[in-house]
């Protein structure tokens, strides 16, 4: 059988099954290394091979068919930032020599490596319109393997594989102990706090559109199971970023009336988390100390008089040193405002044009609109913006569309669109396009979400 074939099988393509594969992988497969890379403690893993895999057999099936895809304005929009992002990996290379040559090109290929999926999602559902059902039942399994996998960590002991240092990074098997973020099989709790922005919004919107009552109820358990994950993230931003997302996507469905409901059980699953609740309750404590903090006591000079032989003695009596008074701040925000935030820009102040090349600000600004100036300069900055602004045309051009498309259709684009807003906030905080885990898993839900709205009709507009 030819590999051509292979791709087209009777009752769907082989390609739907890779889709479906990479959909599982990579939330579920904790990151355990694969290949070292020198001068750097991010590795080669199974889902980096995995993605080039079938990027070769989607090449193969997209081959014929090559003048079509570059026509479209997302996927030649994708192109353009990626060119971008190869000028100014040469930029920094040969000219600012502000990176480490062949860490900066596996920083980029791993650019390239996420919008794979975004190609691989569209093609599956524009073969296949009707498989976006089996896609949304294995988003519910896999929101039930990480609740039951965060369950575990909790009180079970189970192990944590994380990324965030370079001992972590070599696959080293954490516990969860009291007082600390659920990662369940993500590389840190922000990674899989942002996931959840992007998948609750479609599950909790199908509660309200599936008809039959035993989904409706499996659609809440997985709700309430993702929700619990999100509040045991203890990611203040990712909880604001579902409510908004959550309440965009019953905005578009006309179940707006269900809005205050979902708000007011999320709040309600703060009391799920002390962990969560503290750093909420931080923000208000750190702000109306500052406030009533006045500044520091100067010394104040007394004096004190004598007299001896009629002669009067002044002496001055000086005060004890007041006690420091301690400085007040909310950790997270202090660290990237002073010293993330800072960074990106004293990079791209160095060359605005075209930034100072991937990994040149290190592996984390925690604002993916920063890090997009300071690496890639204005012009990446553009060029990927540029991208999310075809997305949302597509999305508001199939607002007309959405009720005349079945409910799963409905509750994916929906769900999506919500996501999209919320995901978009979640980066002001995260680096959420540069996490693998997430960013492989939004441009493949996207792809889908794409190939539902036939976005080679509308997607020029």
């Amino acid at each position: 059988m030819s590999i051509r074939k292979l791709l087209k099988l009777p009752n769907g393509s082989f390609l739907k099954y890779c889709a479906a594969f990479v959909l599982l992988l990579i939330p579920l497969y904790p990151k355990f290394p694969l290949l070292k890379v020198s001068e750097i403690f991010v590795s080669i893993r199974l889902e980096d091979i995995v993605i080039a895999l079938v990027s070769t057999l989607l090449l193969i099936e997209l081959l014929p068919r090559m003048k079509t895809f570059f026509s479209n304005k997302i996927n030649s929009t994708i192109i353009l930032y990626l060119t971008v992002g190869l000028v100014s990996l040469i930029s920094s290379i040969f000219l600012t020599k502000t990176v480490i040559p062949h860490v900066a090109l596996l920083h980029w290929l791993r650019r390239v490596e996420y919008f794979i999926p975004f190609f691989l999602g569209y093609c599956v559902i524009r073969n296949n319109r009707g498989s976006i059902n089996f896609f949304f039942k294995l988003i519910l399994i896999i929101i039930f393997i990480a609740f039951v996998y965060g369950i575990g960590q909790r009180y079970f002991g189970w192990p944590i594989v994380i990324t965030q240092n370079e001992e972590y990074s070599k696959g080293v098997a954490l516990r969860w102990i009291q007082g600390s973020h659920i990662n369940s099989t993500f590389a840190g709790h922000y990674d899989l706090a942002s996931f959840l922005v992007l998948v609750l919004p479609i599950v909790v919107t199908s509660v309200f559109l599936l008809k039959e009552y035993k989904y409706k109820i499996l659609a809440v358990a997985i709700s309430f199971s993702g929700l619990w994950l999100l509040v045991n993230t203890a990611s203040r931003i990712s909880l604001v970023s579902y409510l908004i997302a959550v309440s965009i996507s019953l905005l578009l469905v006309k179940k707006s009336r269900y809005i205050l409901v979902v708000v007011v059980i999320s709040i309600l699953f703060i009391g799920f988390s002390s962990n969560l609740f503290e750093r909420y309750k931080s923000i208000f404590d750190v702000s109306l100390r500052k406030i009533r903090q006045t500044s520091q006591t100067s010394v104040f000079v007394k004096y004190a008089y004598a007299e001896a032989d009629g002669v009067n003695f002044r002496r001055e009596s000086v005060s004890p040193t007041p006690t420091p008074i301690p400085v007040i701040e909310d950790r997270s925000s202090n660290i990237r405002l002073n010293v993330e935030w800072p960074r990106a820009l004293r990079a791209f102040l160095k060359n605005p044009i075209l930034g100072t090349g991937y990994s040149s600000i290190t592996l984390a600004t925690d604002n993916d609109y920063l890090r997009l100036l300071g690496e890639v300069g204005l012009f990446g900055m553009i060029s990927f913006l540029l991208i999310i602004l075809r997305l949302v045309i597509v999305y508001i051009y199939s607002l007309s569309k959405l009720f005349d498309m079945k409910s799963i259709e409905l509750i994916f684009i929906a769900g999506m669109a919500g996501s999209l807003v919320g995901v978009l906030l979640n980066a002001v905080f995260i680096d959420v396009f540069e996490a693998s885990k997430f960013a492989i898993s939004f441009w493949l839900l996207t792809g889908f979400s794409m190939g539902l709205i036939k976005y080679e009709n509308i997607g020029n507009k």
